[in-house]
This record gives structure tokens, C-alpha cells and sequence, in this order.
């Protein structure tokens, strides 16, 4: 196995369907549904980033996974310390490769790369319908630090 960065946006694209129809699947009121020329768009845009990496898990030369990892610095306020971490913005292993370590390398690679950057924390966020993620995360040792909620005034 290894991981590798990449700057093919288009391959990036193809990999975050499975992700982008899980969200429209669980959220179809904010989800679109998936559509790789405006997926393709938005990953090219993105990869224009100074602070944006985006990196692939192969296999044998199969590629795996993806994760899109961005290196983010909180400045300090009257109330906050400032801070650096690594944020993941997606990871996601082949829906017939999971359960096989791929998920535990990968993330294990963004440790790594967070640890190479002198930045001590690594953050995501995920879904709340998501259980799968919630359950992955959690086996990993990822603690709540803060809760989003909303509140729809459409529908109250």
C-alpha cells in the first residue's frame, strides 16, 4: 500500500461519488445529486489551494481511497489561543475494500503528514445520519469538541 498526492482532479472527482450520493441519499433537501462536470470543477478549483492536499490510497496499483486533507491556522483572539490542525474535508475507501485496514492506513498516513507540519491536532466533521463514519471515527479515538445543530424555519 501507499499514499500518494495527487493533482488529478478528475480522478478525485470519480472517487467522491460514493461520498457525494451517501450525503444526497441521507440529506436530498441539501444535497444535490451528483454531477462529475460540476464535482471535476469544484476539485480543479480546489486544488489551486496553497493549504489543500489531496491524496490517494493505492493498492497494487488499484487506487482505493481518497482523502482531501487541508492544513488550517486559527488565529488568536482576545478569547482563543491561536492553534494550526489538519483538517480532513472527505476520506472515503472503495465501498468493497472497507474493512480491510485501508480506512486505519490512510488515516494513519494523515497523522503522519500532520505530525511532518509540527500540527498537533487533525479535525473533520461528518454527518450526523452518517453512522458509519461516526462509528470509524470513534474507533480511531476522535472526541467531540463541538456540536452543530440548525434549525429549519421552512418546515417549523
Amino acid at each position: 500500500m501507499r499514499v500518494v498526492e495527487t493533482e488529478d482532479y478528475e480522478l478525485i472527482a470519480v472517487l467522491n461519488k460514493p461520498v457525494h450520493d451517501l450525503h444526497h441519499s441521507l440529506y436530498p433537501d441539501f444535497f444535490q445529486e451528483y454531477n462529475l462536470e460540476a464535482v471535476k470543477e469544484l476539485f480543479r478549483k480546489q486544488m489551486d489551494k496553497v493549504n489543500a492536499e489531496f491524496l490517494i490510497l493505492e493498492d497494487e496499483e488499484e487506487t482505493v481511497g481518497f482523502a482531501w486533507v487541508e492544513t488550517r491556522k486559527y488565529d488568536r483572539y482576545p478569547y482563543k489561543k491561536s492553534f494550526q490542525s489538519l483538517y480532513i474535508h472527505q476520506i472515503s475507501i472503495d465501498q468493497e475494500k472497507r474493512g480491510r485496514g485501508y480506512g486505519t492506513y490512510l488515516l494513519n498516513h494523515i497523522y503522519q503528514l500532520a505530525e511532518d507540519k509540527g500540527v498537533n491536532e487533525v479535525e473533520l466533521d461528518y454527518w450526523e445520519k452518517n453512522n458509519q463514519a461516526e462509528q470509524f471515527y470513534n474507533k480511531h479515538g476522535f472526541a467531540k469538541s463541538r456540536q452543530t445543530v440548525f434549525k429549519n424555519l421552512k418546515n417549523s
